[in-house]
């Protein structure tokens, strides 16, 4: 849940929770429509002659046991590679691998995905893509549920 912070106006816990009503002009609050986000404006003076000063809000997530995108991509990186293997079978057409291939592996080309096509053709096995283990199993069952045979492997000596 996100929360924002404001403050530049000191209060006790009594003038917030004794307040006469949420636009109350001497302690104005908006509240959000849970009622979990409270934004308080610091008045310099008083509200109607010049107005206040709202601080820009201190924005914090929390969500227990999750981590950052970045500790994600960090261990992804620290993860050994794999190796996404096309086997060659005899039921797709060619055309039909390569459309898979550019749809499933970001970033694949077409002469990228006909020369992978070629080769499973020609020698039983390519290799697809060297990637972390997490994106090779997801990018081995991408493969697999659109009909292509497909397995990965640890790659020797890193990519």
């Amino acid at each position: 849940m996100a929360t924002a912070l404001c403050s530049a106006l000191a209060l006790s816990p009594n003038q917030v929770l004794n307040a006469a009503n949420p636009g109350d002009q001497k302690f104005p609050m908006k509240y959000s429509k849970d009622r979990s986000v409270v934004m308080t404006v610091a008045a310099t003076g008083i509200l109607g002659k010049g107005g206040g000063l709202l601080d820009r809000p201190t924005i914090e997530k929390t969500s227990p046991g999750r981590e950052s995108e970045f500790d994600i991509r960090k261990s992804r990186k620290a993860s050994p590679p794999y190796r996404v293997l096309l086997h060659n079978d005899n039921f797709n057409k060619r055309e039909y691998v390569v459309q898979v291939l550019m749809k499933v592996i970001p970033g694949m080309t077409v002469d990228n995905a006909v020369n992978i096509m070629q080769e499973a053709h020609h020698n039983g096995l390519a290799v697809v893509i060297v990637c972390a283990q997490v994106d090779a199993e997801d990018h081995c069952m991408q493969l697999r549920g659109n009909g292509l045979l497909s397995s990965i492997e640890p790659a020797d000596g890193g990519c």
